[in-house]
């Protein structure tokens, strides 16, 4: 019996299972791709306009919250965000601009700059409950336990989708790197179309598994009161689209904060998931470096980060800027 009072995140209409392979450009795999693809140049003439754009802030200053692109000349700058937007809808889900000149910019500016251009990919919207917008990736020295995110620590953080345990959960996620780390924090990308054909072909009973509601930790991000977990399926198909929340580790967590034991079909749902996740043909990994912002798609592609060593000097130490974008329902955090 559930200890815990459970918010339930449920499609609004069933819908039945996807029992088919999908062959089209979603199901990506190693071999059928070239990371490199993922890299999005910015033209001379769009560094032009980003340096414009600095300079104007700078001299007209602002909370970088009300900076919106009508505000900027962005016509090269718009080519080079269209590119990345077809990346994430038409590609692996994954868009790299190479590269903002963070030392040249300064850290505020480039952040402001980085916060105008995700505009263009969509609207950015609240990342915690309290309404944070602009959230800082870094390790914070606190335990990874409940209601302390995985992005706050240096702990390995398996495939997942952001925010997979939420009302509203983004479309896509954007990342500004400050610096990587010393060591390790790489990054791992999987198409969950690819995902979803390996275990309809050799795990159909742990898929339907899947599809069926399991708890979620909500990592106390609500109004106090409120459940401190979730109850939604993993996998809903609307009969074009696979809409996806993934996180296992989250899963494990909501069933202790419920204070009641995994049941055993989804112990083995979620154990195949990771072990499918593992096969290094279904993934491939890219490092972020300085300067560079990266953009997934949310939905249909999960992403993985090793573990990592800071660097000795807190000026230095991994530090990334995240935006979350979603088109549709409000722009605070449940939507």
């Amino acid at each position: 019996m559930l200890q815990t009072d459970t918010l339930n995140i449920m499609p609004e209409t069933p819908g039945t299972p996807l029992d088919h392979v999908i062959t089209d450009h979603r199901a990506w795999t190693c071999d059928t791709i070239d990371p490199l693809d993922c890299i999005v140049p910015i033209s001379d003439a769009a560094m032009e306009e980003i340096h414009r754009m600095a300079e104007h802030m700078k001299a007209n200053p602002l909370p970088e919250m009300l900076r919106k692109p009508e505000h900027f000349e962005m016509t090269e700058v718009g080519k080079v965000m269209a590119e990345a937007r077809h990346k994430l809808a038409h590609g692996t889900g994954v868009a790299v601009i190479d590269r903002l000149p963070m030392d040249a910019l300064g850290a505020q500016s480039a952040v402001a700059v980085f916060w105008v251009l995700g505009h263009l990919i969509a609207r950015p919207v609240a990342q915690k409950w309290i309404g944070t917008m602009l959230y800082d990736v870094t390790d914070t020295g606190v335990k990874y336990e409940y209601g302390v995110r995985g992005s706050a620590t240096s702990v390995e953080l398996v495939f997942h989708t952001d925010n997979a345990f939420g009302l509203a959960p983004p479309d896509y996620v954007g990342l500004l790197c400050h610096h990587p780390a010393r060591e390790g924090g790489l990054s791992r990308f999987c198409s969950l179309y690819s995902v979803h054909n390996r275990m309809l072909e050799k795990h159909p009973r742990e898929l339907a598994r899947l599809y069926e509601p399991m708890l979620w930790d909500r990592q106390a991000e609500h109004v106090d009161g409120a459940p401190k977990v979730a109850r939604a399926p993993m996998f809903h198909w609307d009969g074009k689209r696979l809409n996806v929340r993934a996180n296992t580790s989250l899963n494990q967590k909501g069933y202790e904060v419920a204070g009641i034991e995994v049941p055993s079909d989804m112990r083995d749902a979620l154990a195949v998931l990771n072990e499918v996740t593992l096969d290094e043909n279904l993934w491939f990994g890219l490092p972020i470096e300085r300067g560079q912002m990266q953009y997934l798609n949310n939905v249909e592609t999960a992403h993985y980060r090793s573990e990592f060593i800071d660097s000795d000097d807190p000026a230095t130490k991994r530090h990334l800027v995240r935006t979350w974008h979603r088109d549709w329902g409000k722009q605070s955090y449940d939507g």
